[in-house]
């Protein structure tokens, strides 16, 4: 099974989807049926998001990416929290995913919320990425990257000059937060790019299907909406049939869009929806 930097050395577009663990254990089965279905896509890597199980509840990240890769053979990517977080629990964390056999993480500062104190020993996903550098030599890390800037940066050029950090640390490749304006994209990767950031760049695509998605998706994002993105919405927000069906149709154009325009891979944020993962892979299956 390939790594992730090797993935993005071999392929002209790497092909990616999004999960994220079921907050109870009794839907664990119901998403390995879901995952079962997006192999049928093809994806390259599955990310994980983070969900710490155990007595926290739910299912974790970790039994998450050991079904991907040793029940699917599918590469996962599984992803670490600074916040909430410390040298022990971390350490922790890796041995389980290495148990697994899980060598690609992708290493995050992590949302500020009242459940997550901040960490005493990882301030920033650089620190992360230094601690898992120096103490998993043996495991590959991903960062994440802006488009429109980090919420907390002073500026976008700040925000990129900051990605330099992750790249020093050892960081194989970066993936988007989700956007709906790919010239926001293209002017921060040539931004990065002027800035000596050479790391492989995933963009990052939602696609939005449900009225309840639209305000709690943008909130989250800071994504800026396109005046193409708002009349789609405006249209459609009554109508959930159509909805649903202009929202893939975005996501498609988007993502054949980055895909033409040379991105070095899509990073599909599917929700644990196979049939949406299936409806945009379906527009999007000729170009990969």
């Amino acid at each position: 099974m390939s790594t992730i930097a090797q993935l993005f050395r071999e392929k002209p577009c790497v092909f990616s989807i999004e999960c994220f663990p079921p907050k109870q254990t009794t839907k664990f089965a119901a998403m390995q049926e879901t995952l079962r279905r997006m192999k049928d896509l093809h994806p390259d890597f599955v990310s994980v998001t983070y969900g710490a199980g155990g007595s926290a509840g739910g299912v974790s990240s970790v039994q998450v990416a050991n079904f991907l890769k040793n029940s699917l053979d599918i590469l996962p990517l599984a992803h670490t929290l600074c916040m909430g977080s410390d040298r022990h629990k971390m350490a922790i964390q890796l041995d389980d995913l290495r148990a697994a056999g899980v060598r690609n993480v992708l290493a995050l500062r992590g949302d500020r919320t009242p459940l997550r104190p901040e960490s005493p020993d990882f301030h920033h996903a650089s620190d992360l990425m230094d601690f898992i550098r120096d103490t998993a030599p043996d495991m590959e890390f991903s960062g994440a990257c802006y488009p429109e800037g980090h919420p907390e940066a002073d500026s976008l050029a700040a925000d990129v000059a900051n990605l330099l950090h992750k790249q020093q640390a050892g960081a194989v490749h970066l993936v988007t937060q989700l956007f709906f304006d790919n010239g926001k994209f293209y002017r921060f990767l040539n931004m990065a790019r002027k800035a000596g950031i050479t790391l492989p760049v995933s963009a990052g695509v939602m696609p939005i299907v449900r009225s309840s998605q639209i305000e709690r998706t943008v909130k989250l994002s800071s994504a800026s909406l396109p005046s193409d993105f708002t009349r789609m919405i405006a249209r459609w927000q009554d109508d959930p049939a159509s909805l649903y069906q202009a929202g893939i149709e975005y996501a498609v154009h988007q993502l054949r869009d980055l895909i033409e325009g040379g991105a070095d891979g899509v990073h599909l944020y599917a929700m644990n929806d196979a049939n949406v993962a299936a409806a945009v892979y379906e527009g999007i299956r000729d170009l990969l």
